[in-house]
């Protein structure tokens, strides 16, 4: 049985860009690149129905960048107050071999 090709995204949006601005036919490029007419037809409608996503992002990634920020502060903190905690107990361990318990 043969073995399903894999194509890279950046590898399908340039055969796509061929089709779309008109470089090449759909057959040229079919033919140069060994693909089903049905694969490229597969692939340019993917593209057209996401590349909308491209504009609508920068709202998206504002907010998941303001819960990076808030997380990471988080973390911050988290690994101060636990510095703070190790601090206490090594110097109350400390103590307490000092007066004999």
């Amino acid at each position: 049985m043969a073995k399903r090709r894999t194509f890279k995204a950046d590898f399908k949006a340039q055969v796509v860009l061929e089709a779309l601005t008109g470089v090449k036919s759909q057959a040229e490029i079919c033919r140069e690149h060994q693909l089903r007419s049905q694969t490229l037809s597969h692939w340019k409608a993917e593209f057209l129905e996401r590349a909308p996503m491209v504009f609508e992002t920068k709202q998206g990634r504002s907010g998941e960048q303001e819960r990076i920020a808030e997380l990471e502060r988080m973390v911050g903190r988290l690994t101060m107050e636990l510095e703070a905690a190790k601090k206490a107990s090594n110097i109350l361990s400390s103590l307490s071999t000092r007066s004999g318990r």
